[in-house]
């Protein structure tokens, strides 16, 4: 089975590479899934149920979130009506919505989803790792691969994340800080893992945001309204092979398309090329 998880889908930009650039990826490299997380969907702050519809008309399976996710108001009546839209599984137990999900991907084969997020430098939740245990018993019977979106701030305790879960999931896959790391790898136990997977959208920009207003509140410490950037959108995500007997992974890849790439994988598949 082979499993493309897309980095923070951040704004507009984001949105349109999604959709321009999906279809394409996911028949060039024979996708069977795609996970995204989309907490910064919509203007970079959150997700709208026009977002949303919009990413699960372009292929998107499953989508994460983090501790943007109610930064938009009307989600708190959209995560409830769409199984297919999660927020982390540690957070109170009375938050709308739910932290896991199980789909099917091609041929009906079953794939688990959780959602996590950090306690480093981040808003006050449950211990995510006694959260993870739960989940992964509950899914254990029913599915072979699980992958786990771990969203947090500190390296370290993502990859603490990744050797906890070595083993026991098929993949371990950070977001959160819209920079791809160039740590991909497959644990000894078979589970791959990366720190962060990135960012799908506008890179000329300070993750995300138009670069003088977070500038100017470096240089002042003042409160600065920020707005989301637009130039050099880049689609940033992972692929994960795996052996869906097992559960245990193969190989993870990095993908970073910038728009130029997107439209070149889409003239290519139109016409059955590799890319």
């Amino acid at each position: 089975m082979r499993i493309l998880f897309i980095g923070d889908v951040f704004g507009r930009p984001g949105r349109d590479l999604v959709r321009r650039g999906l279809a394409a990826l996911t028949a060039l490299h024979d996708i069977d899934l795609v996970v995204a997380n989309v907490e910064n969907a919509s203007a970079g702050a959150g997700i709208t149920r026009e977002s949303g519809e919009a990413l699960l008309d372009a292929g998107i399976d499953v989508m994460t979130t983090g501790n943007h996710v109610w930064d938009k108001r009307e989600v708190l009546t959209y995560i409830g009506a769409e199984p297919r839209l999660l927020r982390p599984v540690n957070m109170a137990p009375g938050a709308p919505g739910r932290g896991t999900f199980v789909t099917r991907a091609v041929g009906g084969r079953p794939v688990g989803v959780i959602n996590v997020m950090g306690r480093v430098f981040m808003p006050p939740v449950d211990n995510p790792f006694l959260a993870v245990d739960a989940a992964v018993a509950a899914m254990a019977a029913e599915c072979r691969i699980i992958i786990v979106d771990m969203h947090a701030e500190a390296s370290a305790e993502k990859i603490a994340m990744g050797w906890y879960l070595d083993g026991r999931v098929t993949a371990v896959v950070g977001t959160h800080t819209h920079v791809q790391t160039a740590d991909a790898r497959v644990l000894p136990r078979g589970t791959a893992y990366i720190t962060d997977t990135g960012m799908t959208g506008p890179h000329d920009s300070i993750i995300g945001m138009a670069r003088e207003a977070v500038l100017n509140r470096f240089l002042t410490g003042l409160p600065t309204r920020m707005e989301p950037a637009s130039d050099n959108p880049r689609l940033q995500a992972v692929i994960i092979e795996a052996d869906d007997q097992t559960g245990r992974a193969a190989t993870i890849e990095r993908i970073d398309w910038s728009a130029d790439d997107v439209s070149q994988a889409r003239g290519a598949a139109d016409n059955g090329e590799p890319v």
